[in-house]
């Protein structure tokens, strides 16, 4: 049984597989325009979201990333030019995305510092104390358990190290969140299906917001999971949350 309502949320209701077979098949499917939707949907905010969460690792100067849920490699991108780490490795469960996100590191002549993998953020087959740092941008919504993927990310941390996590969130009150809600249920939805021909992935970004325990009830699971010196920072009117711990 599912600890959490976030955990039961799926992409494809009429679906008996699994929710992490579902939520590779979901990027899959749109990963040939997610980038896209990405700057579009969020009016480009999303790159200045990311990078204000890698700048909560400034201080800490990490050699070593792991970038869970990497998606298309816009976090392993943008640690490099900001961190500028000795080695990035990225994990995601979607072959798709994973394919695009090679061909930017390519791209970006970045192969020697970045590496990607297919990889479980459930089950992350790296020894324990591997990484300095490990990063998560909206990822932690689409984990089929969410304790045992925090969980497995404290562990292949080294002592001292920090976990990031960058996730969408709701305004809890005042004039914008109207706006927001009608945003998210029903804008977001029909756009998604016009620019990518999937309707179900964004209707999915609007249920999987709304379950997501946020705010200080996910910091509460986080010190459950074992993580120390824990806080968040709401950005943008609370759309967006960023979480730190370390182990």
């Amino acid at each position: 049984m599912s600890e959490y309502q976030h955990d039961t949320i799926v992409p494809f209701k009429n679906s008996d597989t699994p929710k992490k077979q579902q939520v590779a098949e979901m990027f899959d499917k749109i990963a040939f325009r997610y980038d896209f939707l990405n700057r579009f949907l969020s009016g480009g905010i999303d790159r200045n979201w990311r990078k204000k969460a890698i700048r909560e690792l400034i201080h800490s100067k990490p050699k070593t990333i792991l970038d869970v849920a990497t998606g298309t490699a816009d976090m392993p991108i943008l640690m490099n030019r900001i961190l500028q780490p000795d080695q990035i490795t990225g994990i995601d469960i979607s072959e798709g995305m994973l394919e695009l996100g090679k061909q930017k590191i390519t791209k970006a002549g970045l192969e020697k510092t970045i590496w990607l993998e297919k990889g479980d953020a459930e089950s992350i087959h790296f020894p324990d104390a591997s990484f300095d740092a490990v990063t998560v941008a909206f990822g932690v919504r689409n984990f089929q358990n969410l304790e045992h993927g925090l969980a497995e990310m404290h562990r292949v941390l080294k002592p001292g190290g920090r976990l990031v996590i960058l996730e969408f969130s709701k305004p809890n009150r005042g004039f914008f969140l109207p706006f927001y809600k009608f945003y998210l249920r029903l804008v977001a939805p029909r756009i998604g299906k016009i620019v990518s021909g999937n309707a179900d992935a964004y209707k999915y970004l609007n249920d999987s917001v709304n379950a997501f325990p946020e705010g200080k009830t996910l910091i509460g699971i986080l010190n459950k999971t074992g993580y120390k010196n824990t806080y968040f920072k709401n950005l943008s009117l609370c759309i967006c949350t960023i979480y730190c711990g370390n182990k």
